[in-house]
C-alpha cells in the first residue's frame, strides 16, 4: 500500500467521520430538542436514534456498492412500514420518522458541490422548517381544542339546563318502593300520580319517622305539552 492509497484511505475516513458528526448532531437537535419538546413523548426517541444512525452507516456501505439513492430510500421505506405497521403511531410520528430516514441518507450518499456548507445548509433549512411548522401548526390544534372543550362544556350546560327544567320535586309515601329492585315499579307509580312520562328518580332525603320521602322526577316533555 502506497502513500497515495493511505491518503486517499484517511481522507475518505474523514468525510465519513465529518458527515457523521453532522448526522448526530441533526439527530439530536430534531430528536431531543424539537420532537422531545412539542410532542411530549419519550418512547420514540430511542427508535428514532438507532434508525437514523442504521440507515446512515448502512447507506456509507451502499455508496460502496453503487445503489442509487432512490433504490435505497424504496428500501427503507418498505422495511418501515413492514415493521412499524402494527406499532401504536401517529401520522405526526411517522412523518419524524421517514424524515430522519430520508435526512440520514441523504447526509450519507449526497454529495454536495461543498461538502461542509452544503450539508450544513440542506440540514439547517429542514430542521427550521420542522421547527415552523411545530410552532404555528401547534397553535391551531390548540385553538381547535380549546373549540371543541367550549363546545362540549355549552352541550353539558344546555343538558343541564333541560334536565333541570323537566324535573319535578315531590313528596312521596310509599317508601316501600324506593328499593332498587323496585326501580321500574316507583316510575310507573309516580308516572301515573302526576301524569308525566318520567324515566329516572333520585331521591333527596327519606323520613323514616314520618315515612316519607323526598324525590327528584326527571320526565320527558310531551309532545302536547310543548304545542
Amino acid at each position: 500500500m502506497n502513500v497515495e492509497t493511505v491518503a486517499s484511505v484517511n481522507q475518505g475516513l474523514a468525510i465519513i467521520f465529518l458527515r457523521l458528526g453532522v448526522e448526530l448532531v441533526v439527530l439530536l437537535l430534531i430528536i431531543a430538542v424539537i420532537y422531545r419538546r412539542y410532542s411530549g413523548k419519550k418512547e420514540n426517541m430511542f427508535s428514532y436514534f438507532l434508525m437514523g444512525m442504521t440507515i446512515f452507516l448502512i447507506c456509507v456501505l451502499l455508496k460502496k456498492v453503487e445503489i442509487q439513492l432512490g433504490i435505497a430510500l424504496g428500501l427503507f421505506a418498505i422495511f418501515s412500514i413492514v415493521r412499524f405497521r402494527t406499532s401504536n403511531y401517529s401520522a405526526k410520528d411517522m412523518s419524524y420518522l421517514f424524515t430522519i430516514m430520508g435526512l440520514s441518507a441523504i447526509n450519507a450518499m449526497f454529495d454536495f458541490p461543498n461538502p461542509i456548507r452544503g450539508t450544513i445548509l440542506f440540514n439547517a433549512i429542514l430542521i427550521l422548517t420542522i421547527l415552523l411548522l411545530e410552532i404555528f401548526l401547534r397553535e391551531d390544534v390548540k385553538t381547535d381544542k380549546k373549540g371543541e372543550k367550549k363546545k362540549k362544556k355549552k352541550g353539558e350546560k344546555k343538558a343541564k339546563k333541560e334536565k333541570s327544567k323537566n324535573r319535578i320535586q315531590l313528596i312521596y309515601d310509599n317508601v316501600a318502593l324506593l328499593k332498587p329492585e323496585k326501580k321500574e315499579e316507583l316510575i310507573k307509580d309516580i308516572s301515573s300520580r302526576t301524569g308525566k312520562d318520567v324515566y329516572e328518580i333520585k331521591v333527596r332525603k327519606i323520613d323514616l319517622f314520618s315515612g316519607n320521602a323526598e324525590l327528584n322526577a326527571y320526565f320527558h316533555e310531551s309532545a302536547d305539552s310543548e304545542a
